[in-house]
């Protein structure tokens, strides 16, 4: 049986980076944002219910979502927000779920990058242990500005919307500290990979 890591952390934090020094790694590599992606895309199969639930304002004239009217409508009120996350999560905990059981038994482990995964308990019953991902506020801000060109204003109204580094810290098995350039990430991740793999050492 495949052992699986549940891999997150706030915005900037470098969890993508890191889920990317795995799978460079052999390591099956799961997304959580992926599969909400899928599931928006143009005949995407959340897109039936996202229309009836929230509206069809939130649509283009060629049917497909409107995705920065998506972000508008879903920071304009928590209820928006709520309402969409109970549209897709249950249908991303479901894919994710078909998906691990796609992946051969003989790997020693995989990841799952769940960004929400200290927000929404319900998808650690996806995974067996919980590596967090966290780096100091400015440098997630500097990150983010670099990658999005986002100011900082918008991007301190993201942080706030998500759980706190305490609360992502309470629920880790393991935390990787991600301060410093892309080739340390990826060291402190070949570590990480090492033991991991010694604690499934049955693996072929």
């Amino acid at each position: 049986m495949t052992l699986w890591i549940g891999l997150s952390g706030g915005i900037g934090s470098g969890k993508s980076k890191a889920a990317s020094c795995f799978a460079a790694l052999g390591v099956p590599v799961l997304n959580a944002d992926e599969i909400s992606h899928q599931l928006t895309a143009p005949q995407g199969l959340a897109l039936p219910a996202i229309r009836k639930r929230c509206g069809n304002n939130l649509f283009q004239a060629d049917g497909n979502l409107d995705r920065q009217q998506l972000r508008n409508w879903v920071f304009a009120d928590p209820h928006n927000r709520k309402l969409l996350e109970n549209i897709l999560h249950p249908l991303i905990w479901q894919s994710l779920q078909q998906a691990k059981q796609q992946i051969s038994s003989n790997q020693h482990y995989g990841i799952i990058e769940i960004p929400l995964l200290a927000e929404k308990p319900e998808f650690q019953q996806l995974v067996q242990r919980i590596l967090i991902i966290e780096a100091p506020v400015d440098i997630c801000i500097q990150r983010v500005q670099q990658r999005s060109g986002l100011d900082e204003t918008t991007i301190r109204a993201i942080m706030a919307q998500q759980t706190d580094s305490n609360s992502r810290k309470a629920i880790a098995d393991d935390i990787i500290i991600n301060d410093g350039n892309w080739q340390e990430l990826n060291q402190k991740v070949i570590q990480q990979h090492h033991f991991y793999q010694a604690l499934t050492p049955s693996k072929l």
